[in-house]
């Protein structure tokens, strides 16, 4: 290995070099892992298969490196993506769509960042009625059933199971979910800053 090498030039290398940066590389991502999980109960097991995803996912956006943070620091960020989409998936395997849209207090988290933009402008409460409003009463059935569960945090992957249809159904019926909401607050005089920041949720 030359010393002067830098992780990029590594992994884009041949032979030893680049398995040498994979197998260093693998062993940052797994450690990160089992650190940031570690209240989640991850195990090494967990943490090897995400750091393997993680890896094919970051060997394959080499390109879109572009150095404004360590390179070990934008690839744990890709770990931590494939691992929270992980245990999103496992989480919800055995929950229904039932479960997920008729919660214990059937509210919608957005989460802090999908409304801080739309905060600075309207009140959150109002907004979040809104939203209620148009998806009760501007959506077909399988539309509210889609977007609801969406904003209630489960994967497109399970909503299509528990539909008994496809990822691109799920996608398909989304969007068109959300054309007609962005509609539907246009209408009221809602900005498009404000709707995008309420339409983010489960994209």
């Amino acid at each position: 290995m030359v010393a002067s090498m830098n992780w990029v030039e590594r992994l884009n290398a041949e032979g030893e070099t680049r398995e040498e940066a994979i197998s260093q590389l693998r062993v940052i991502l797994v450690r990160g892992i089992l650190k940031s999980f570690a209240s989640r109960g991850v195990d090494n097991a967990f943490a090897e298969d995400i750091a393997q995803d993680a890896l094919l996912r970051i060997l394959n956006s080499l390109d879109s490196f572009e150095g404004r943070s360590r390179f070990t620091t934008w690839a744990m960020a890709i770990a931590v993506r494939t691992a929270v989409s992980e245990l999103r998936r496992r989480h919800f395997r055995d929950v229904s769509l039932e479960q997920v849209i008729h919660g214990e207090n059937n509210t919608l988290d957005l989460g802090e960042t999908d409304v801080r933009s739309a905060e600075d402008s309207i009140d959150r409460q109002a907004l979040y009625d809104q939203l209620r409003e148009h998806i009760e009463t501007d959506l077909t059935e399988k539309q509210k059933t889609v977007i609801q569960a969406l904003l209630g945090g489960m994967p497109v992957e399970n909503i299509a199971d528990r539909m008994g249809t496809n990822r691109n159904a799920v996608y398909k019926m989304m969007h068109d979910a959300r054309l007609k909401l962005k509609q539907s607050f246009e209408s009221s005089g809602v900005s498009p800053e404000e709707i995008q920041s309420i339409l983010a949720g489960g994209a």
